[in-house]
C-alpha cells in the first residue's frame, strides 16, 4: 500500500511540474519596455496591451511617445487649453498637453470615472485600448511576416503602421508623406 501511495505522490508532482512547465512555454509573447520597440506577435489584437508605462517626466521621451501622440491626433483629443491635438503636437516628448489629453482619453474610454481619477500614463490598459482600432490591410500575422495596419477611430483620422517581421511597430508620424519611425522606447525622439 505504502509503495503505491508513494508512486501515486510521484504521479501527480511529476504531472503538476510539467503542467506548470507547460504553461509558462506557452504564455504570450509579451513586448515590453525593455524590449527597446512596441513590439507585437501573432494576432495583432492585444499586442499594445503589454507594453512598458510611460508618462509625464516618467520615460518622456521617444518615438513611442510619437505613436501614442500620433493616436491622441487620431482621436480628435484636445489640449489643455481646448484647442485640438494637432500634428504640430506630435514631437515625442511626453509634456503637459500630452498628459491633458490621455487623461481626456482615459475618460472617455471609461479607463477612469472622471479626469481627477485618470493617471494620464500609457501603460497596458491605455495602450490596449488604442490598438482595438488597429485594422488590417495587408499582410500576414504569421511570426517573421509583415502585417499592414491603418489606425482608424472612427473620428476620420487615420494612419498608417506596419509590423516588420521582427514584430516591430513602425508608423508615419507626419502624415502619409512623412518618414517611417520606428516605436523605440529609447530616450530620444525622431519626430521633432
Amino acid at each position: 500500500m505504502g509503495l503505491r501511495r508513494t508512486a501515486r505522490g510521484t504521479t501527480v508532482a511529476i504531472s503538476l511540474l510539467a503542467a506548470a512547465a507547460l504553461a509558462i512555454s506557452a504564455s504570450p509573447a509579451s513586448a515590453k519596455m525593455s524590449d527597446g520597440y512596441v513590439r507585437g506577435y501573432d494576432n495583432f489584437r492585444g499586442d499594445w496591451s503589454d507594453e512598458g508605462v510611460f508618462g509625464f517626466r516618467y520615460n518622456d521621451v521617444s518615438n513611442a511617445v510619437c505613436l501614442w501622440q500620433t493616436v491622441l491626433w487620431a482621436n480628435g483629443a484636445t489640449e489643455e487649453n481646448g484647442t485640438a491635438f494637432d500634428r504640430a503636437d506630435i514631437d515625442g516628448h511626453f509634456g503637459v498637453n500630452t498628459q491633458y489629453a490621455t487623461k481626456k482619453q482615459q475618460v472617455r474610454w471609461g479607463l477612469a470615472d472622471n479626469f481627477g481619477e485618470a493617471d494620464g500614463r500609457v501603460g497596458g490598459n491605455t495602450f490596449g485600448e488604442a490598438d482595438d482600432d488597429l485594422v488590417k490591410g495587408g499582410g500576414f500575422e504569421d511570426r517573421g511576416k509583415t502585417l499592414f495596419l491603418t489606425y482608424n477611430p472612427g473620428f476620420g483620422r487615420t494612419f498608417d503602421l506596419y509590423r516588420n517581421t521582427s514584430g516591430i511597430y513602425w508608423f508615419k508620424a507626419d502624415g502619409d508623406s512623412g518618414p517611417w519611425t520606428n516605436t523605440s522606447y529609447v530616450g530620444s525622439s525622431s519626430c521633432d
